[in-house]
């Protein structure tokens, strides 16, 4: 045996480790003990392997799956950058889904479930130009807004007088893969550029305004969804997002967004 060799005891509290911890990691192979004595099974530890050591222990105070830690002790020092910068970007894209729902908690704290009127009515049919995407649910918000840029880019190049406000267009259902679509109402004869025109048909309606962050929508789809259900009705696909007040016109919590769900008697 090396005369270096640290017990696992010892080289677990000079690297505030627990031996428990240490035998996991070298089960995993994320980090193999230097030597295994072959009748007690116990480890030794090399001084030279203290820096990975310390490394995990840093990386899972900072919450890092074991499988990206690993990752990164065998990556190249620009490749370990990049893992860590992409674990960066994830750790603040969950942060900003925390502050989202620490806003709804707040939101809903002080107005009530659900806190919106919903009205009652018929629309009449609605003709956009419309631009369409599929995406994952978790990635509607992002694909909406490229939509937006999309149209709106169409209808300038088109020299087109459209009618606001912007419209989105939505499933009922949110499965794995959800269709989407931005599109604004345009002249007759009207051919923007890379829009497809759309005829979504008039019938009665669930309605309610939203004041705030899109990211808070899901409040007011709550009450209406919860109003149509008690009624006994079937909502009906696409569900419309009519932007009154979009960003650059207010600030975020002045958006104003009216949310239209076609509805019809369920036949169950």
């Amino acid at each position: 045996m090396r005369n270096d060799l640290l017990t696992i005891g010892r080289f677990a509290r000079l690297c505030r480790l627990s031996v428990k911890q240490l035998r996991h990691y070298d089960e995993l192979g994320l980090l193999a003990a230097v030597q295994v004595d072959a009748a007690s099974g116990y480890r030794y530890y090399a001084p030279d392997q203290a820096r990975d050591a310390l490394t995990i222990g840093l990386l899972r105070e900072m919450d890092l799956p074991l499988t990206v830690i690993a990752e990164i002790l065998a990556a190249p020092p620009p490749s370990r950058a990049r893992i860590l910068r992409a674990e960066r970007d994830r750790l603040a894209e969950r942060v900003r889904r925390d502050r989202t729902r620490m806003d709804m908690l707040e939101r809903l704290a002080e107005g009530g479930l659900p806190g919106y009127e919903v009205t009652w009515g018929s629309e009449p049919p609605l003709e956009l130009a419309v631009s369409r995407t599929v995406c994952a649910p978790a990635e509607i918000g992002q694909r909406a807004g490229e939509r937006v840029g999309l149209v709106l880019a169409a209808l300038q190049a088109a020299g087109v007088a459209w009618e606001p406000p912007l419209w989105g267009l939505y499933p009922v259902e949110l499965e794995d893969r959800a269709e989407i679509a931005v599109g604004a109402r345009v002249p007759e004869g009207a051919e923007p550029p890379g829009l497809v025109r759309t005829v979504l048909p008039g019938g009665p309606v669930a309605e309610t305004l939203h004041t705030g962050p899109y990211a808070q929508l899901p409040l007011a789809y709550n009450a209406l969804f919860a109003a149509v259900h008690e009624r006994g009705l079937r909502p009906r696909a696409p569900v419309r997002e009519a932007y009154l007040v979009g960003p650059g016109e207010a600030p975020e919590e002045e958006l104003l967004t009216r949310l239209v769900i076609p509805v019809e008697a369920d036949p169950a």
